[in-house]
Formats: structure tokens, sequence, C-alpha cells
């Protein structure tokens, strides 16, 4: 059948054949099918959507479209954490030492981050000499002592997925459920795993604004899982506001070592034992999530797992120190106090403001070229539900030039805070399990 016929009939809303979708789909990755035809079958599937088949051989063919990470030698259980994105979500850095105390180890492919949400990668790369595995065998050995693998993705892993996601950036068709669901899932299903724990954000720092069109994204990935085999649960967590105080590269590892060490924010702190509750009952550990969530606090507590995220760091390279002694994250030249112009209440923290006025300080990125700067970022000191007085600082700014995007930057974060005279309750982390 030639491109415009597949074109034509998915325009229709009739389903494909597993052998027609699939051929399509080989085409465009020769090149014998051309970006425009894949544009068009692209808008049809936003529009129309796809079969739970259609479904099913698109995420398979993108995942056998490059190499599969077997991690043959492993011997531990291993989870796959994927997050949708947020702001100060730091959750990884934390979490795979956490798991590593159970016997848990992480096996995950992570990215950088683009606008007002941060990167795994970029994050870890604020320790210095800090270098991510490169090859599955340097990942196996990195699991296997710390109980922590993460790497990028590389041009060899899932490539379909790539040459899509390029082309729907570009075409208007980034917001279609099975599409993002099927792009998820891909990666995940490349990387051996037992266990898939999918935390989907939800709010005004998240790509889902609402809960309900999380939870459509949630089931679809859920339903995936299941045509796989894989074991999947999804948390839908908040992101009204940020996650932790912390945000900004150096500043949210430095935060995510002393959760670590028992000293984090309650609702940093409430995310990954929720979410190590989960692995626990995946590994047949537990019979329930509160349950695993008792051990999981107990285990934070003691500051065990400091050591596992000090192995992955000396593994990686990177000056161990760091980890040891976080306080030597704390470098940026320059620190601006935000303060209260009102008594009352904070009612509200708009999380994406606050990503982006990280973004302008240089913690992220506006383009994929823009150079980072590990140090600066803001900590938030009063959340949504608590009480302050007119001149109480709001959050600090760590910054190293005091120029225009500065100055955006404080007006930005100033907007982002909203003080109401009547008490407010403090969100939930915790949306939902699944």
């Amino acid at each position: 059948m030639r491109a415009v016929d597949i074109i034509i009939k998915k325009r229709e809303d009739l389903e494909l054949t597993s052998e027609e979708l699939k051929e399509f789909l080989d085409g465009y990755l020769k090149g014998d099918v051309t970006d425009y035809q894949m544009s068009a079958f692209l808008m049809a599937v936003f529009l129309n959507g796809l079969s739970d088949n259609e479904l099913k051989v698109l995420t398979e063919t993108m995942r056998n479209s490059g190499d599969l990470i077997h991690l043959e030698g492993v011997t531990r259980f291993l989870i796959d954490k994927h997050s949708t994105g947020g702001v100060g979500d730091k959750t990884s850095i934390a979490l795979a030492p956490l798991l590593s105390t159970f016997g848990i180890g992480t096996a995950k492919m992570s990215g950088k981050g683009l606008g007002h949400t941060g990167g795994t990668l970029d994050k870890f790369e604020a320790i210095p000499g800090f270098k991510f595995p490169e090859s599955e065998a340097e990942m196996v050995n990195s699991i296997e002592h710390s109980g922590i693998g993460i790497m990028g993705q590389t041009d060899d892993i899932v490539p379909l997925d790539k040459k899509l996601y390029a082309l729907r950036d570009v075409t208007g068709t980034v917001d279609s459920y099975p599409l993002i669901a099927s792009s998820i899932m891909s990666k995940k299903l490349a990387v051996r795993s037992d266990g898939i724990i999918l935390d989907v954000k939800v709010g005004d720092g998240a790509f889902m604004k609402t809960l309900e069109n999380a939870q459509k994204l949630a089931n679809i990935m859920r339903d995936i899982g299941t045509m796989f085999e894989r074991k999947v649960h999804i948390v839908l967590s908040g992101m009204e506001q940020p996650l932790g105080n912390a945000i900004g590269n150096g500043l949210e590892v430095y935060e995510a070592v002393e959760s670590l060490k028992g000293n984090g924010p309650k609702d940093f702190e409430e995310l990954i034992t929720t979410i190590t509750g989960i692995a626990l009952v995946q590994k047949g550990d537990v019979k329930t999530v509160e349950e695993g969530i008792e051990k999981a606090v107990a285990k934070l507590h003691s500051g065990e797992a400091v050591t596992a995220l000090r192995d992955f760091v000396a593994d990686c390279h990177g000056d161990a120190s760091y980890i040891e002694q976080p306080e030597k994250f704390l470098t940026a030249q320059f620190k601006y106090e935000l303060k209260a112009d009102a008594d009352g209440c904070i009612s509200q923290l708009k999380a994406e403001s606050v990503g982006t006025a990280g973004m302008l300080l240089g913690a992220g990125r506006e383009t994929k070229e823009d150079v980072i700067d590990y140090a600066v970022g803001i900590v938030l000191e009063k959340k949504v539900g608590d009480v302050v007085s007119k001149g109480d600082t709001l959050a600090v700014l760590h910054y190293n030039k005091e120029n225009d995007k500065f100055k955006q930057a404080v007006e930005l974060l100033n907007s982002a805070y909203q003080i109401s005279n009547d008490k407010v309750e403090q969100p939930k982390v915790i949306l939902d399990i699944q």
C-alpha cells in the first residue's frame, strides 16, 4: 500500500493493519516516507487517535527501531521510574539511592531539561567531573555496585521516536495522548526492568494541567505496559507549586542529599517514600503501599542511602566529596531575598512562573544550545499554606549576573506568589496511585 493510502485511511478514521502501520513507520525511518507525509499522518492520529492494536504496533516499532538495553548480569530487582517533568523535580537523585538500600536497582534513561522544567542529566552534571555511563557494560557495573543505573538516551536507542518527536514539535501534534504515551513507553520498554513506575505531574508547572487529563494519559500508558506484560504503577502528583524548596541544578542536588539524611522538605520526602513503597510492592517485599512507605520512611531517616549515592557519583568519576559535603554546591556569587509585601497566607505559588524565573537566572535552557549555570537558582522559603508577615523572606535567588534577565526573574517570581487574608490548606502531593 502506498504511503498516501495509509494517510487517507487514517484520515478517514479506519483502523490500519499491523503490517500497514509497521511498513509505513519503517519506511519513514529508512527515508522512503517523507517528512510531509509523516506530518499528515501524525495530524490524522492527533484528530482520530489510535486503536489498541495501532498503539501497540507504534510503541513496539519505536522500541525495536534501535538498540535494546538487556542489562545482562544484573542480579538486582530493577525499577524504571519516569517523571513527566516539573519544577524542582529532583526525585531520581534521592529515589535511586533509597531504592538501593532495599536491594532494588534503578535502570533508566534520563534527559536534559528545556524550558521551565529541569532534566536529571543536568542536575547530576552539577557535580564536578561527573560523567554518566556511556555503555551497557558500564551501566551494569554501576547497578551492581551502587544500585543506581542512569544514563542519557543515545542516538541508537528508539531513533524512530526521536524523529517523530522532532516532527511533532513543529507540526502542532505534541498534545496527542496516544503519541505522548507511546513515546514515553517505547523508551521504558527499550530498557530491561522488572517494574515501571510513572510519576505523572498535574498542575500549573506540568504538561498535564488537570487531573482528568493526567488520568487519561496514565490509563493509556498503563494499558501499553499491560500489552507488553510489564508491571506498571502510576503516581499522580501535584505540580501546582514546585516540588520541594530548591529550583536549580546544584541547589536541587544539595536538597536531594539533605533529604537522604532525613532533612528534606516534607512534600519531597512524601513523594520519594511513596514511590519506594510502590517499588517494594512490585518486588514482593510488602503487600501494601502503606507498609512499603513505612519501611521507606524509616530507611530514609537512617541516612543509609547517602552511601549509595556517593558510590554512584564515584563510579561516574564525579567528586564524591560533594555528596559528603553538599554545601559545596552553594557557590553562586550573589543572593537576593524576595520579601512579602503584605501580611497573610500564601494562597498560590505558580510552578511554571518559578521554573521560568530559574531559567532566566541561567538554571535552564530556552533553546537546546543554551549553556547552563549549575550554581544558580531559587530556594523557596515560603510555600502555599504558609503564614507570612510583611517583610518576611519568600524566596532567595542565587545568581551570578545582575542583568535584565535577573530583573525579569525577580519580577516573575514576585508575580508567582499570591497572598490572601484567608487561611489556605497546604496542597496534596500525592493525588492518586493507580
